[in-house]
Parts: C-alpha cells; sequence; structure tokens
C-alpha cells in the first residue's frame, strides 16, 4: 500500500459510507468533510516522498487486470501528477465544506447522495492522473464523466440535463477516439516485442520510433480526447453550457480540476509518445491555442452570466497553457504546468466567491447586482483577490505562470506571444469589470435593496435601503483563507511548486528531443 493508492481509496471509501447516510444531511456532510480533509492530509506524506531527482514515475504500484492482452492496474506520479493531486486533495474539502453556503440542494435531494458523488469524483480524478497504463488510463477518463454526469443532471440549473448530456457525450466521443488511437500503439507495440501492452513507458519507447504518418494518426486520436477535455477552440461549446448550469461546488472541480485533465493529457501522452507528430503539428495546435486566448477574453468581457463569465475566462487560460506546451521550451512548459495549478487556485477561489454571491443575491446575471461592496466589504475583497490572481497580478500566484509561458514561447514563436499577450490586457479589462459592475457604485438589486428580507441595520438611508443580507461569516472565511493564502505566498515564493515540476517537465522535453 503506497500514500498514493491511500489517496485514492480513501474517498472511494468514504462515499460508500456517505451514499448511505441520505437521511441525516448533517451527519453525511460531516463525515464528507473528514474523508476529504484525510484526503488531503495525505497528500501531505505523498509530497514529502516524493524526492524530484528521482525516477520519474514513483510510487509505484501494479497488478494484473487481463494480462493475456498485457493490461495492468498500474499507478504511479511524477511531478506534474502531484500537483494536480495536491490541488484536487484542497479544493474537495472546500467544497464540501461550503455546501449550503454556495448552493441549495433541489427539494427531494439529500446531502449524502450529491457529497458521495463528489468523493467518487475525487478519487477517479486522482486516479486519471496516477494511471500508468494507457487503458486504465482510458477506463477511467471515460468512467470519471459519469458522476459528474449525475451531479450537473441532479442538481443542476434549469437547463442541467441538456448541458449534462452535452459535457458527457463530448468527452464519451473524445474518449472514444482515444481508444481507437490506444489500440493502434497497442499493435504497434505487438509487432516490435512479439505481445501488446498498454505499458505507458513501453509505449514511449515504442511508439516514438513509429514512421511521422503513422505518429501523426495515432497522435490525432489522443489530441483530439485532450483538446475536448481541456478544452480548446473550437472544442470548447460543451464548458460555458456546463459551467453555467452546475452548482458552485460542481463547477469548482469541472474548471478547476477536470479540465487539466486535457492538458495532463498532452504532456503525459502526446508529446512523449508522439514527438514527431507533435512537433509537426505544433503551429496548428498554436493557432488554436492563440484564438482561444481572444476568443475566451472576448466572450468573457460580453458575458452577462457570472458563471458563463468565468468558463470563458476559463477557456482563455487553457490558450496559455497550450501554447506553453507546444513551444516545446523547457521554461514555457514549466510556465504551462505551473499556470495549472494556478488556474486551479484563482478559478476554485472565483467560483466559490461568486456562488457566495449569488446566495445573497438570488441571481447570477451581473445586472443585478450594484454597490455589494458597500454591503459586505470583506466579500468585495474576496472577489477583488481571485480576481487580480485570475487577470495574473504580479504578487498572485498566477502571474508568474503567465510570464514563463510568454517568455520561453517568445524565443521561437514571437508572432503568437504577442497575439497572446492581447489576452493580458483584456484580462484586465473584462476582470475590471466584473468587479466594478458586481461591488461598485451605488447599491442596486432586490436582495441588497431589502427585497429579500431578513434582519440588519439600515444602510445608505437615502435610497431607503436595508440590508438584507450579511457580509462573510467565520466558516466563510475559514473555507476561502486557505485559497487566498496560497495566493499570496505562491506570488511571492513560487519555488516549492517550480522545483517539483521542473525535473518532470525536462523528462518530457527529453522524450520530444529523442530520449527516453
Amino acid at each position: 500500500m503506497t500514500w498514493l493508492l491511500a489517496t485514492i481509496l480513501v474517498p472511494l471509501v468514504g462515499a460508500a459510507v456517505v451514499a448511505g447516510m441520505k437521511k441525516n444531511d448533517r451527519l453525511a456532510t460531516l463525515t464528507a468533510l473528514v474523508v476529504s480533509l484525510l484526503t488531503f492530509l495525505l497528500v501531505i506524506p505523498l509530497w514529502a516522498s516524493y524526492s524530484p531527482s528521482g525516477d520519474r514515475i514513483q510510487q509505484k504500484s501494479s497488478m494484473d487486470w487481463i494480462p493475456n492482452f498485457g493490461i495492468h492496474i498500474s499507478f504511479g506520479i511524477d511531478g506534474i501528477a502531484l500537483v494536480m493531486i495536491a490541488v484536487i486533495g484542497l479544493l474537495v474539502p472546500i467544497v464540501v465544506g461550503a455546501l449550503g453556503l454556495t448552493d441549495k440542494l433541489p427539494a427531494g435531494r439529500s446531502a449524502g447522495g450529491f457529497l458521495s458523488l463528489i468523493l467518487v469524483q475525487e478519487a477517479l480524478t486522482i486516479a486519471v492522473f496516477a494511471a500508468t497504463d494507457v487503458f486504465l488510463f482510458y477506463v477511467l477518463f471515460e468512467i470519471m464523466l459519469i458522476p459528474m454526469y449525475f451531479l450537473i443532471g441532479g442538481y443542476g440549473g434549469a437547463n442541467r440535463q441538456y448541458a449534462a448530456v452535452k459535457f458527457f457525450l463530448y468527452s464519451f466521443l473524445g474518449g472514444l477516439i482515444m481508444l481507437a488511437s490506444a489500440i493502434g500503439a497497442y499493435s504497434l507495440a505487438s509487432d516490435k516485442l512479439g505481445k501488446g501492452t498498454f505499458d505507458w513507458e513501453t509505449l514511449v519507447t515504442v511508439v516514438r520510433e513509429a514512421p511521422l504518418g503513422t505518429q501523426i494518426w495515432l497522435f490525432i486520436g489522443f489530441f483530439l480526447a485532450f483538446a475536448i477535455k481541456a478544452p480548446l477552440v473550437p472544442f470548447h461549446t460543451w464548458l460555458p453550457d456546463a459551467a453555467g448550469q452546475a452548482p458552485i461546488g460542481v463547477a469548482v472541480l469541472l474548471v478547476g480540476v477536470l479540465d487539466k485533465v486535457g492538458t495532463f493529457g498532452f504532456l503525459r501522452y502526446c508529446l512523449p509518445m508522439f514527438p514527431e507528430a507533435s512537433k509537426e503539428l505544433a503551429p496548428w495546435v498554436l493557432v488554436l491555442a492563440v484564438a482561444g486566448v481572444l476568443y475566451g477574453s472576448i466572450l468573457a468581457a460580453g458575458q452577462h452570466d457570472m458563471k458563463r463569465f468565468i468558463a470563458y475566462v476559463s477557456i482563455a487560460h487553457f490558450g496559455f497553457i497550450a501554447l506553453g506546451i507546444f513551444t516545446f521550451n523547457e521554461q514555457a512548459m514549466v510556465g504551462s504546468v505551473s499556470y495549472m495549478l494556478n488556474h486551479s487556485l484563482a478559478t476554485g477561489m472565483l467560483i466559490v466567491v461568486v456562488g457566495l454571491i449569488v446566495m445573497r443575491g438570488g441571481s447570477t446575471k451581473i445586472s443585478d447586482y450594484g454597490g455589494m461592496a458597500k454591503v459586505t466589504p470583506l466579500l468585495g475583497g474576496m472577489l477583488l483577490i481571485a480576481g487580480l490572481s485570475t487577470l495574473s497580478l504580479p504578487g498572485t500566484n498566477s502571474f508568474i505562470s503567465e510570464f514563463l509561458v510568454l517568455l520561453g514561447s517568445f524565443v521561437d514563436y514571437p508572432v503568437y506571444t504577442i497575439i497572446a499577450t492581447v489576452g493580458m490586457v483584456l484580462a484586465a479589462a473584462y476582470v475590471l469589470w466584473l468587479y466594478q459592475r458586481v461591488m461598485q457604485g451605488p447599491v442596486r438589486g432586490d436582495a441588497l435593496m431589502g427585497a429579500g428580507g431578513g434582519p440588519g441595520t439600515a444602510i445608505a438611508p437615502e435610497l431607503g435601503a436595508t440590508k438584507a443580507i450579511k457580509d462573510l461569516g467565520g466558516r466563510e472565511i475559514a473555507i476561502l483563507a486557505p485559497m487566498v493564502v496560497l495566493i499570496i505566498a505562491l506570488g511571492f515564493y513560487p519555488k516549492p511548486v517550480l522545483d517539483t515540476i521542473t525535473p518532470s517537465v525536462q523528462a518530457t522535453m527529453s522524450s520530444v528531443q529523442g530520449g527516453k
């Protein structure tokens, strides 16, 4: 039993326990919180036991699954997978702790059912990042869609069924295309070794020697699955619908974590297994990346719904991540990997803060708010911190990531980089626009003006307004505090994260350049 296996199994077992508590929401919530915190605590020894200067894949474990076809249940992590598992471990307790503060469950739905799905989603997502058997990765890639489908379709907004089905079909189709390429890689291994295998390390050494034409076709299968998951333009259309209809806690995991499976797939599978195809098709991918930066930024600026706003912001950020990956520059790639982590923190906090706003104001429409900082100054400060991290202000965690991506990509692709910097300017505009509309100006909105009911003292007497909502309470501050601390700490001292991911990035670069 490794620390990695324990991190996968604990939330899975916890989900089974919580699922049986459908008649006691309080006990179910407390149990899920304990399980999620225990999972997070397991990340600490997992991180401590990882040696950046050690083997490329660590915490290995393997057992036969379908030995006649060379399929195993195999897990292991590199530095890239480790940071993503760490951020999952952080975000899930926040999601569980925020239940009731950011979301109200539909009538007739129990907290036990909702939280058991959250814990299953956590276990499957950790397992996806840790899988070192390509067939196992595919199976988990598809299975992890099921709890998310039910979370969106069962607990989301008015158009939840449409959004859930669209999310599922897009990702499921991408996975089937990836399976075809995985079978092709298996056949190549069978021809060369005399027996087929889905072991990732073996396939990296075998498939990379295939002719360029073969590599390109196999690359396309994996790339499409990951481009849909990321998502890159034009494969992005499922995300605004899914994020817009998902409950706040589910949106945190969807936009903050699940999407990273796509960019992780680029780094783990596309580049090492198909290095020549990756370099051959890189200019086309860079076009999509830059298009995503501009498209996501422009549409974010035109959104009237806060949740869809965040979805389009994320599309722009994934453009930056893809830009750093496919420039094949170590500095830019390190920036992309750290961006995966920092985007999860910034976006996760932004979604939670939006959830707190919506619970107070009763609407996701930006136009329904105004002057909220006069009523809830602490909440206004939290929105500002999340927004500044989102626009990569120096001193926040996202700055170093975006800086490294642009600095590294400029070396070989200055035109793409210059175009992408337009997205930075637009980010400042749309984030500050959101903050100004919601938090500044005269007090507006039914809840803020007293129509929402509730106790309070008079504010803005000239408007005859009464305080119908309260500022952040102790529980809400406790939920947001870890993300605030990390956003500021990693903004000034990103070294622990960079030291962890850099050797894995160097190993990926070595695979692309001809090493093993």
